[in-house]
């Protein structure tokens, strides 16, 4: 329960106070000290939601109670009770971080509304800096999910590209086979450019019908087509201030290829079913396991578009072709899924390494974290060369 400490030497005024605010106050403890030392000793071994407290006391002024509190404990909140040739000072202790202050004799409806507010204020100012946390934490989530792990001269010339690229806001256009990491790519770039503070909206081309992929992209308006019964932003506005990432853009339809060209020709989108147009300020990072150079000659990819989306192109190599990153990856995995699981980190034994290094990994990084989490479930402590061979066919 949090407490409400009430700080005067006048037991008749204080013991009113303390039956007022209990009355009030009752999902808070409410305590009493008869002078500014004895409420600084408490204030040291407890906090308080709220501190109501005299000016004019003996051993220590409620001033300087005020100036050594805050010192001691910044968070605690304070409301000052002053008489009326103690006006000036109580003002001043305004200056000093005091939330409020009340005249004597006091107005008790102006003393809880005064109460109140600073405890809701209070509240507000703790659930504030809990979001904060929360906040904080959970970008290092995102930020370890998405790290790229490893030491190969073939991630250093990615990383040392991402580097040079994130600064701009140059379309990059990411190749590769499936698993092998271009999601990773796209979310540092994102993540190392200016438009870090905006939204990353992603969207899976491949995932998502012809019929429905204009829609998805540039929104539309109700009744436009059955089904609409409501209006919805696309995936370019919501992304508006940030960066979209087009995952598997050799998959999307002639059509919406031909709209998202007129998107980034124009910065501007219509959504289906309206004449209105909206700007847009996004950045746009595609990615594709498909050769668009072949699609282009088969006529399934327009030219026009390649062009715009591959102002820089980033080849993600499969991981046969670093597999000196291999040990990094299964530590890396390991510690992810053991804080998914709340288990100690499981170990590896140096043959387990090598039995891993010597498969071919047609499935790439997503296979080894898929065959990493198989072994720690199923495998010893350290998980070794027999468990890879017991549990991974390959």
């Amino acid at each position: 329960m949090q407490k409400v400490l009430i700080v005067e030497d006048e037991k008749a005024i204080s013991g009113v106070l303390h039956s007022i605010l209990s009355d009030e106050l009752t999902n808070y403890e409410v305590l009493v000290a008869e002078d500014g030392l004895e409420a600084y000793k408490l204030i040291e071994k407890d906090d308080f939601a709220l501190v109501i407290s005299d000016i004019k006391m003996p051993k220590l002024s409620g001033t300087e109670l005020l100036k050594q509190a805050l010192q001691l404990k910044p968070d605690t909140t304070f409301v000052m009770i002053s008489g009326h040739a103690d006006i000036d000072t109580a003002v001043n202790s305004l200056r000093d971080g005091a939330y409020d202050f009340i005249s004597k004799p006091i107005d008790i409806n102006r003393l809880i509304t005064s109460v109140r507010n600073a405890l809701d204020r209070k509240n507000l100012v703790q659930t504030t800096k809990v979001l904060q946390k929360e906040n904080t934490q959970l970008k290092k989530k995102v930020n370890k999910k998405y790290q790229m792990i490893g030491t190969s001269e073939a991630l250093s010339k990615i990383q040392n590209m991402i580097e040079k690229v994130a600064a701009t806001d140059a379309r990059v256009l990411i190749t590769g086979p499936n698993g092998a990491g271009k999601e990773l790519v796209a979310h540092s770039i994102h993540a190392q450019s200016e438009r870090s503070r905006g939204p990353m909206i992603e969207v899976n081309c491949a995932a998502i019908p012809s019929e429905l992929i204009e829609s998805e992209l540039f929104g539309h308006v109700k009744g436009s087509f059955t089904g609409a019964i409501k209006d919805k932003q696309g995936k370019f506005e919501l992304a508006n201030g940030g960066t979209i990432f087009l995952d598997e853009i050799g998959d999307m339809s002639l059509v919406a290829q031909a709209k998202v060209l007129r998107a980034l020709q124009e910065s501007r989108v219509s959504p289906v079913g309206s004449d209105k147009e909206i700007k847009v300020d996004v950045r746009v990072v595609a990615a594709t396991n498909k050769n668009l150079q072949k699609e282009i000659e088969d006529g399934k990819f327009r030219e026009d578009l390649y062009h715009r989306l591959s102002v820089i192109e980033i080849y993600v190599p499969p991981l046969d072709a670093r597999k000196e990153d291999i040990p990094l990856l299964v530590e890396h995995f390991a510690q992810i899924i053991a804080d998914e699981q709340g288990n100690a980190v499981r170990k590896f034994d140096d043959k387990a390494i090598k039995a891993l290094q010597n498969f071919s990994w047609t499935g790439n990084i997503r296979e080894l974290r898929n065959v990493v989490e198989r072994l720690i479930i199923l495998g010893g402590n350290p998980v070794t060369a027999e468990d890879v061979a017991a549990f991974v066919r390959k």
